[in-house]
């Protein structure tokens, strides 16, 4: 990506990038870049300041990990989402470590932690946007703890998958039961027990060459109501 485009973008994704200097545009262009991931790497551990993450291609992951490992998925970043919690040098109130995973070959837009730091420490309108921007997913964060605190299983795998379908197109979900369990903070053998039983009452299918596919779509609501 050459100068020209990393303007374009920067114009279109910050809305303080008129009123930056000169030089400060100018260090933000030297410390961005391009930056390929193949899927399975782990982007960001918590305790470091990738910076900010523009997904170009791909999908990335966001999550929590606790003390034994089990991991709590807040929520999944998309082409033309953009990450700021990976930028913790800048969110100093946050207290908890979030980790980013690339659950694909993503490409992505990376602006550098200390580049963004260093802005927003001197220009309000760049740490404002950088909270503003934290604060717009915890709706997706709460919305995930209220699942795992107050809902059944059998209710959040049928939300879990109406949610899938409706992000892919496709009656066919092409996720193993591992990963599914990751997603929902839950234990493989729960979700494959659950999925046995969704295929019992004729609402899916599940195979690993064919993946889960969905065949009654309005029973699956109704468990999701």
């Amino acid at each position: 990506m050459d100068n020209k485009e990393k303007i374009e973008l920067f114009e279109k994704t910050f809305p303080f990038w008129d009123k930056m200097s000169e030089d400060d545009k100018a260090t933000f262009i030297r410390s961005s870049s391009n930056v390929y991931f193949k899927k399975g790497t782990n982007i960001h551990n918590g305790d470091n300041c990738t910076g900010v993450i523009l997904v170009k291609t791909g999908a990335l992951r966001l999550y929590l990990l606790s003390d034994e490992g089990k991991e709590i998925t807040l929520y999944r970043l998309f082409p033309g989402d953009m990450c700021i919690m990976s930028a913790s040098c800048v969110l100093s109130t946050i207290t908890f470590d979030v980790f980013v995973d690339s659950e694909e070959n993503s490409e992505c837009f990376v602006v550098g932690g200390c580049a963004y730091e260093d802005l927003a420490n001197r220009m309000p309108e760049a740490k404002i946007f950088a909270l503003e921007t934290a604060v717009s997913r915890f709706s997706d964060v709460m919305w995930v703890m209220q699942q795992i605190l107050f809902m059944s299983t059998d209710k959040r795998l049928a939300i879990f998958l109406l949610d899938e379908t409706a992000k892919t197109g496709s009656d066919t979900v092409k996720l193993t039961h591992e990963q599914i369990a990751k997603y929902m903070g839950s234990a493989r053998e729960v979700v494959s027990r659950m999925l046995k039983y969704f295929a019992s009452e004729g609402i899916l299918t599940s195979s690993r060459s064919e993946g889960i596919k969905i065949l009654d779509k309005k029973k699956l609501r109704q468990l999701a109501l």
